[in-house]
């Protein structure tokens, strides 16, 4: 019974607060203030077409910083968990692959590396950025992975490409500093023409290490589990 009305409450109380939420919600058909500034003056300011990913890697780069690092603590708590024991390396998993995942995987896989560098590096020119192509190459490991449950996958590379792209991405916000107006100004570098593959400042190398280092941590986390799941 007073589990019954421990429940009621809450579900009254949050019914309570989505009415409240709802009933002061009011529709903005104009920019207000920074989204104004943005909307106006993003694309002059950043040289990039796309104006989300401009914003998020020049404007709002600390909260950029800090969603790389989450990320990465994420990855590094996770594989404190999937720690692997000293015998856990000998083992396999018993289980069938159908030969039509192992012969798709060898088409697709090269696709999706692919299309994730794509997708980072052109993150200035049209949707996309360096979190949704560090995924998009996750994807394709985790597709390997599945095609193979046993394939080796080359831990060191995975942290060294992890590590380097981290380092870079701090290193070109703090450039950033000292060549142009703040941490992860994009005008370090020249604009170009507004467009072009090298425009944009940056950018474009910025989302680069952004998206190697998501791709790393996700693969590694990809890796841990997969590791974690032999038995025999």
């Amino acid at each position: 019974m007073l589990k019954n009305i421990l429940v009621a409450l809450v579900l009254s109380v949050m019914a309570y607060m989505f009415y409240n939420a709802y009933s002061s919600y009011e529709t903005r058909t104009e920019l207000t203030g920074m989204s104004h500034h943005f909307a106006s003056k993003g694309a002059e300011e950043v040289g990039a077409a796309n104006l989300v990913t401009s914003i998020i890697v020049t404007y709002r780069g600390f909260d950029t910083l800090g969603e790389v690092t989450i990320l990465f603590l994420t990855a590094s708590i996770i594989s404190f968990f999937l720690k692997l024991k000293s015998g856990d390396k000998e083992k396999i998993i018993r289980r069938d692959t159908s030969e039509l995942l192992v012969t798709a995987s060898q088409l697709l896989i090269p696709i999706i590396f692919m299309f994730g560098i794509y997708v980072f590096m052109n993150g200035h020119l049209t949707p996309g950025g360096g979190f949704q192509g560090g995924a998009i190459i996750a994807t394709g490991v985790a597709l390997m992975i599945m095609a193979n449950p046993n394939i080796s996958l080359n831990h060191n590379v995975i942290h060294w490409v992890e590590s380097i792209s981290g380092v870079s991405f701090v290193i070109i916000g703090v450039l950033g500093i000292f060549l142009a107006g703040g941490f992860l100004d994009n005008r370090m570098f020249s604009l170009g023409e507004f467009g072009d593959f090298f425009s944009a400042g940056a950018i474009p190398i910025i989302y680069s290490f952004v998206g190697l280092k998501v791709g790393a941590e996700l693969s590694n986390i990809l890796n841990k589990y997969q590791k974690s799941q032999k038995e025999i």
